[in-house]
């Protein structure tokens, strides 16, 4: 049996060619946006080959921006009317988006609140507003470790060795730490600093496995100022000043120096998989996030479809169209088989298939403890973690001190949103 939005999918196509005038309308062409990372653009124009193969009326131009362009490129050309019909936007990005009224809800008959909240991951429900949802994604990602198996090698242990603790990370990364005979470091034992996805591992996961708790629950007070976010935020520092297996800044990013063989243990999220398998001479693993305490977290954070508004009627419908096709399970899968990240319904994600990958399932089971940062700026929160660790790598403030500081100017942010809304 087909999936429900695999049918409403259908659905509209018929309907829509049965309305009068409809069928001798006029061909319509859509624009889909997204930020260039080669994998996704594979993935995307697959997507609309098969798109335009079942509805031969409808044609999508596919345009990709470098990501440090990507939202100065939306915010010009959308509200000249010009641009994207479909543009994907980071989950955390949405408050702007609607702000600036630069997307518009999603048409309820095709996308009912009820069944979207019964087949997605519950953290898609940031995407709702009022009665209606706002966008939607194809996948979702979870934060997960990878591991440098020629590295582990040649270091004498098992190239399958993956930390199951915080302790253990150190310990490892240690073993695959180089430094030459000026203490350069040449082979970095773990990574540190940004740009990484290592604020949100600070957040969501390291200040719970020290004992703290982040942010409220409705994520509008910041509550990480205190011993405990200290306690989080000194461990992860003691990698570069206490245990020397990383530097901030080493090879400029984490990613490029893991895919370049001179990391040996690397947290990223799952959309690097895509990327890393299809580096040559690069032999490496997944495994979860480490534990600390018995305590397991995770990050979510997902990219989302959305509508542009102010189009008119026949573009309007057939990027609905095109959303609810990229939104079906099968699509789904696809995206995941090229890409790397999740599906971002849980039935599609629990397959077996999924579930037998050594890669992907690690990410999968990342999914039961996940948390997704309801961010009112993401850009503004995560400067703060840039300054907050450059405080105590660059300028010796404490732990504590620091993290108070940041605590204060994340609840700023937040408050004034709130304030201003």
């Amino acid at each position: 049996m087909a999936h429900p939005i695999t049918r409403r999918a259908a659905l509209a196509t018929a309907t829509l060619a049965a309305l009068p005038g409809r069928a001798r309308a006029e061909p319509v062409q859509i624009e889909y946006w997204q930020y260039f990372f080669k994998e996704r653009v594979t993935a995307m124009d697959e997507l609309i080959r098969r798109f335009q193969a079942a509805n031969p009326g409808i044609t999508v131009k596919h345009t990709t921006f470098p990501y440090t362009q990507y939202r100065t490129k939306i915010s010009a050309a959308v509200p000249a009317g010009e641009g994207p019909d479909v543009l994907q936007l980071y989950y955390g990005w949405l408050r702007d988006f609607r702000r600036g009224n630069l997307i518009s809800p999603l048409p309820a008959d095709l996308f009912p609140p009820a069944d979207i909240e019964r087949d997605f991951y519950p953290m898609v429900r940031q995407m709702r507003v009022g009665d209606a949802y706002y966008a939607l994604p194809t996948a979702v990602r979870s934060m997960g470790l990878f591991t440098n198996r020629r590295l582990l090698r040649e270091a004498g242990l098992d190239p399958d060795t993956t930390p199951a603790t915080l302790d253990d990370h150190v310990a490892i990364a240690q073993k695959l730490t180089r430094r030459d005979a000026a203490g350069n470091l040449t082979t970095a034992g773990t990574t540190i600093g940004l740009p990484s996805q290592d604020s949100h591992w600070w957040r969501e996961v390291l200040v719970r496995q020290f004992g703290g708790t982040p942010f409220s629950e409705d994520y509008r007070e910041v509550r990480y100022g205190t011993e405990a976010g200290a306690a989080a935020l000194q461990w992860y520092a003691d990698l570069q000043l206490k245990h020397r297996v990383a530097e901030a800044g080493f090879m400029t990013e984490p990613a490029p120096a893991f895919r370049a063989g001179r990391v040996g243990l690397l947290v990223n999220a799952s959309f690097l998989v895509g990327a890393l398998q299809g580096t040559k001479n690069l032999d490496f693993a997944a495994a979860e996030l480490p534990a600390h305490h018995g305590i397991r977290a995770n990050y979510a954070s997902y990219w989302v479809n959305a509508l542009v508004g102010g189009r008119n009627t026949a573009k309007r419908d057939a990027a609905a169209k095109f959303i609810a096709f990229i939104t079906t399970p099968e699509a789904m899968a696809l995206w995941t088989a090229t890409t790397g990240e999740l599906p971002a319904r849980p039935a599609a994600a629990n397959l077996p298939a999924i579930q037998a990958d050594k890669t992907l399932a690690p990410f999968a089971r990342g999914l039961t403890n996940a948390y997704a940062t309801d961010f009112v700026d993401e850009d503004a929160q995560r400067a703060v973690f840039v300054a907050m660790l450059d405080r105590v790598l660059l300028k010796g403030q404490s732990p504590l001190e620091s993290v108070r500081e940041a605590a204060a100017a994340e609840q700023a942010i937040i408050s004034d949103y709130y304030k201003n809304l």
